[in-house]
């Protein structure tokens, strides 16, 4: 075949597949509504561990409202070190602020957290908590550069499940331990030491 007919068959191939000088976007996936973004709710918000295990192994949770609506709370303490019977040896390292910087305390009630400006929240809305002193992670956090997600970018093609301040972060003792980001560099095929006398050239 000559480079003229190639050309012609190129050409007639690019027009029958509607391709143009710009991009193309991708198509949604045919019969789908354009995807959700959710925000995960970890069960660490409404629930805590105890030391006890289910048939698989896994950690019991008990529900924070199975104690809280039935034992009359305390005055919230200034630092947990005050803790007497409850939550006793919990680590508290979050700049100088003291529980009731942003929790609720009023007998026989689920736990709350509280704004700044005195404003109730469900634990479950711990990010809005987070954003009124993180405002720069909360910025990136909202432009998907802070925080990990499950699912599509392209919300075209499906939903996506965004992290949760405390999937990453213990509220308590926020800062992430130091960890390396990747393993060291390694060659994938080793090179074998040179023979004796094979030095090579100087």
């Amino acid at each position: 075949m000559s480079v003229r007919h190639r050309a012609i068959l190129l050409a007639i191939c690019l027009t029958a597949c509607g391709a143009k000088d710009e991009a193309r976007q991708l198509a949604p996936i045919l019969g789908s509504a354009p995807g959700e973004v959710e925000i995960n709710v970890p069960a660490k918000l409404s629930s805590i561990e105890v030391d006890a295990v289910d048939p698989l192994g896994r950690p019991l949770r008990i529900a924070c409202a199975t104690c809280h609506t039935t034992k009359e709370t305390a005055v919230l303490p200034e630092s947990p070190s005050e803790l007497q019977a409850f939550h006793v040896g919990l680590q508290f390292q979050h700049g100088s602020n003291r529980c009731a910087s942003c929790h609720v305390s009023e007998p026989l009630r689920a736990p709350k957290l509280r704004l700044a400006d005195g404003t109730e929240l469900p634990m479950t809305e711990a990010l809005q908590l987070c954003a009124q002193c993180h405002g720069p992670q909360y910025r990136d956090y909202k432009a998907g550069a802070h925080g990990g997600m499950q699912g599509f970018w392209d919300l075209r093609r499906g939903g996506r499940t965004r992290n949760h301040c405390v999937d990453c972060h213990d509220p308590h003792v926020p800062k992430p331990p130091q960890v390396l980001p990747a393993a060291a560099m390694r060659d994938r095929i080793p090179v074998a030491a040179p023979a004796r006398g094979e030095e090579g050239h100087e």
